[in-house]
């Protein structure tokens, strides 16, 4: 998987130093997106996965997104495990998981 995961991120940094920011901060957060899932699955169960991942992925610096991404391809290890909890229970993350991420599973009629 790594493997597979190596051209995707040599795409990135290409991407990055042909001016093509657009493409690479996608790529970069689909990359972040796959390390934060994980974790949040294991630290937060019963958070709904897609909707959480997205609320810390806005939620983090060019810079971490960048951490989480590379991670992807050398392996999740504490430091990352630790980002992606602290991007977690920012008071702007939590904001963005009561509003965009549990609010329509509060909503929802039995």
């Amino acid at each position: 998987m790594k493997l597979v995961l190596i051209p995707a991120l040599t795409a990135l940094f290409t991407l990055s130093a042909c001016g093509d920011d657009g493409m690479a901060d996608q790529l970069a957060r689909k990359e972040a997106k796959d390390t934060v899932r994980p974790v949040l699955a294991k630290r937060f169960p019963g958070v709904p996965l897609e909707p959480a991942t997205d609320c810390v992925i806005d939620n983090a610096s060019a810079g971490e997104i960048l951490k989480l991404a590379r991670a992807g391809v050398t392996g999740l290890g504490p430091e990352e495990t630790q980002l992606v909890i602290e991007i977690a229970t920012r008071p702007d993350t939590i904001e963005c998981l009561l509003k965009d991420g549990l609010s329509p599973f509060l909503l929802k009629k039995a």
